[in-house]
């Protein structure tokens, strides 16, 4: 079947249903054209908690569609696929206690640990982190979320992007250290878990010699999961929703070059983009979902048989939430 008559049996079946359809930045271009609404992980959670359709179909990888059931436990979310972000799931419940274990085995008391987690994490890490009353963040308010745990004097342990943790220290001037890089956690003010992105690894300094030794008036924008001396000389480092609104609001001559997703980047504008790695820095799970796993979802919920419906216990959810409200709330 090609795309254009799967596209017209979309429509037409989303034309039919009480749905919505959301799209992550990261989503192939066949997906994303599709959606009602598309942004960045915030801003799709914001969107889909308020939204008034009775079924949510959220194209993206599974933390995502689980935040979305955190905040709104009546709505039912499905996606036609449920990717697993591979960030996420380097942390789970035992890794999560057993770096617990080992900042308390450092000389950090448990109640003197303040956990925040980035979103890219699963519903049952969220939870820990909202039972020892830490927060949820973006890489869009990361620091703000981070000035605000530390205003509790404790130590701040974040999970599970060291990039982003480290990249936040250098920017707020603070000290940070990665669990288990053989410092003493009790000197430093963020603690990291040694988690990472694949896709943002794939950036490296000599990308950037490269592009400014060819270009030298090229402006460098990267994401701050890419690695820290990556970030630090870059010209522009923000969220995938900040680079698209850095970017829209430079001239069209000026040569840009981008460190993060393919997709997005190939989106975002034509002329004078490069991307900053000489390999396709493709994220293989948020490229899992097609057209025909779109439909699927769509004929399930036709049918009542609902596929691929995210489905989190309440004891989970109710923690979860403490930990995305306190983000929100600010």
């Amino acid at each position: 079947m090609s795309d254009n008559t799967l596209r017209e049996e979309i429509l037409k079946l989303k034309e039919e249903l009480d749905v919505t359809v959301v799209a992550h930045f990261y989503q192939k271009d066949e997906v994303f054209n599709i959606a009602d609404f598309t942004g960045d992980s915030l801003e799709l959670a914001k969107f889909s908690a308020k939204d008034e359709k009775a079924n949510l179909i959220f194209c993206g990888v599974g933390f995502m569609g689980q935040s979305v059931k955190i905040l709104d436990p009546n709505k039912r979310v499905l996606m036609p696929k449920i990717a697993c972000c591979a960030m996420a799931k380097m942390v789970d419940i035992e890794y999560y206690n057993q770096n617990i274990l080992f900042l308390e085995n450092s000389g950090i008391k448990k109640e003197d640990i303040m956990p925040v987690t980035y979103i890219n994490s699963s519903a049952e890490v969220k939870a820990e982190v909202g039972k020892m009353g830490g927060y949820v963040c973006t890489s869009s308010n990361a620091k703000l979320i981070i000035s605000k745990a530390l205003m509790s004097g404790k130590k701040i342990f974040f999970l599970p992007d060291r990039c982003l943790g480290q990249n936040i220290a250098l920017n707020m001037g603070l000290k940070s250290c990665v669990v288990g890089d053989g410092n003493d956690p009790k000197e430093f003010d963020i603690i990291c878990y040694d988690g990472f992105c694949s896709v943002h690894q794939l950036f490296d300094i000599e990308d950037i010699e490269f592009y400014r030794d060819k270009y030298p008036d090229i402006l460098v924008i990267t994401h701050p999961e890419c690695k820290p001396e990556v970030c630090k000389n870059s010209d522009f480092v923000g969220s995938t929703s900040q680079i698209q609104k850095y970017i829209k609001e430079l001239p069209l001559e000026q040569k840009i070059v981008v460190g993060t997703e393919y997709n997005m980047v190939n989106r975002l504008r034509k002329k004078n983009t490069y991307i900053l790695s000489s390999t396709k820095p493709e994220c293989p799970t948020m490229n899992e979902t097609r057209l025909e796993d779109l439909k699927e979802v769509l004929l399930s919920i036709k049918n009542g048989s609902y596929i691929n419906e995210i489905i989190i216990s309440e004891d989970t959810r109710k923690y979860a939430f403490k930990a995305l409200n306190r983000m929100f709330k600010l």
